[in-house]
């Protein structure tokens, strides 16, 4: 049968400001979710979130982009956005940036992953278990993820297993130009032949994200990344993009240790407070509230197996909640630290077109039309400024 696993993840809203969902919200989607199971909508359901982040995870027989699971899954987080208003919670709907979408949600404000495949493990001698993880993170941007997939599929410092036969063909990487609005502008680059250009664009992570990976030995999709730029959507920032992965392991594909590992640099990553600065990636247990010292982009990881019928294993594993991940926690913090050290200077905080709230590039603009030419006897005149199309040139 194809397979469809689905994770949709949004914002909307928290206690106290931006720390995570009241018991509340979290309840009323997973009330939702146990109705969509009952009701055949979906084979298999799990509710988490990640600092404020409401995430919902499905198996589905529907296919990607099925308006039907993403409209169960807007509901569901209307559902939320309700309880948060009554109760007063900090930024009740903040994810949610147009008022009814129809259809499938893409591009409506929820970060949104898919992936699809042929699932017959008893007939399929490259899958004959399947199991994956699922990543989701909080206040950081859409390219969160591009350093630490390239090195779990394309680098064998860290994924021994691409010198076995089942991988050493490498893989290819779907990139997506997140700037260019008029649709998704990809191109597909193959590791290890690409690996120079690889490197070339997810540099940038800001602009260029990894939108899927896939096996060149079978073709078979290893993994899909949301890469919605939430500032393409709304026309303003409204937050960061905080985006979420689906990723298929073992096999044919790297082994969960083989695509950890590049999490323990505790890269960093633009987000943080105001989603305005350059902080580094911490690894926490999933469910974990925004409360410690500054405000760290945080990244969670679960993994599932999944039965012939595409139901989930009934327990799951967290992967980060494991006390060997407690020194790469006290790691992010030595590098939070010596970065906010910097305070708002230089590399310290995004470029003005990456700032999270627009204020910060109103400052500089209404200082920008205070700019005035020095003449050629060295005096600065008082006035309106130069005009607006010699500051341009």
């Amino acid at each position: 049968m194809k397979l469809t696993l689905s994770i949709l993840k949004a914002d909307v809203g928290s206690i106290g400001g931006h720390t995570r969902p009241s018991q509340e919200m979290m309840d009323v989607v997973k009330e939702a979710a146990a109705a969509a199971v009952a009701d055949g909508l979906l084979i298999d359901a799990f509710v988490s979130h990640t600092g404020d982040d409401i995430a919902i995870l499905m198996s589905h027989l529907r296919g990607v982009d099925s308006p039907d699971v993403h409209q169960f899954a807007w509901n569901s987080f209307i559902k939320a956005t309700g309880v948060a208003s009554r109760h007063g919670l900090y930024g009740a709907g903040q994810d949610l940036l147009v008022d009814a979408p129809s259809g499938n949600i893409r591009g409506a404000g929820p970060a949104v992953a898919e992936l699809e495949f042929d699932h017959e493990p008893t007939n399929n001698p490259n899958r004959p278990a399947e199991s994956f993880m699922m990543f989701a993170a909080d206040k950081c941007g859409p390219g969160a993820y591009n350093l630490p997939l390239f090195l779990g599929f394309a680098d064998p410092m860290y994924c021994a297993g691409l010198m076995l036969p089942k991988m050493i063909k490498g893989f290819t990487f779907r990139i997506i130009d997140m700037n260019n609005t008029r649709g998704d502008s990809i191109i597909e680059l193959n590791a290890p032949e690409d690996y120079y250009h690889l490197t070339s664009l997810l540099r940038d992570n800001e602009r260029f994200g990894i939108d899927t990976i896939a096996s060149r030995a079978t073709g078979d999709e290893a993994a899909a990344v949301s890469t919605q730029r939430l500032h393409n959507i709304a026309g303003t920032y409204t937050g960061k993009d905080d985006p979420v992965a689906l990723i298929r392991n073992q096999g044919i594909f790297p082994a969960p240790e083989e695509l950890l590992s590049p999490f323990a640099k505790a890269h960093y990553v633009g987000g943080d407070a105001r989603g305005s600065h350059v902080m580094p990636l911490m690894p926490v247990a999933l469910n974990t509230p925004v409360t410690g010292i500054y405000c760290l982009p945080l990244v969670s990881c679960v993994g599932f197996s999944v039965d012939p019928e595409g139901r989930f294993s009934d327990s799951h594993v967290d992967f980060f909640e494991n006390e060997a991940w407690d020194e790469v926690r006290a790691k992010a913090q030595r590098k939070a630290f010596a970065m906010r050290d910097q305070g708002w200077s230089g590399a310290a905080m995004l470029p003005y077109s990456e700032l999270e709230y627009s204020g910060f590039r109103d400052t500089v603009e209404g200082l920008e039309r205070r700019f005035s030419f020095r003449d050629s006897n060295g005096r600065y005149p008082v006035g309106e400024g130069a005009p607006s199309e010699a500051r341009a040139s």
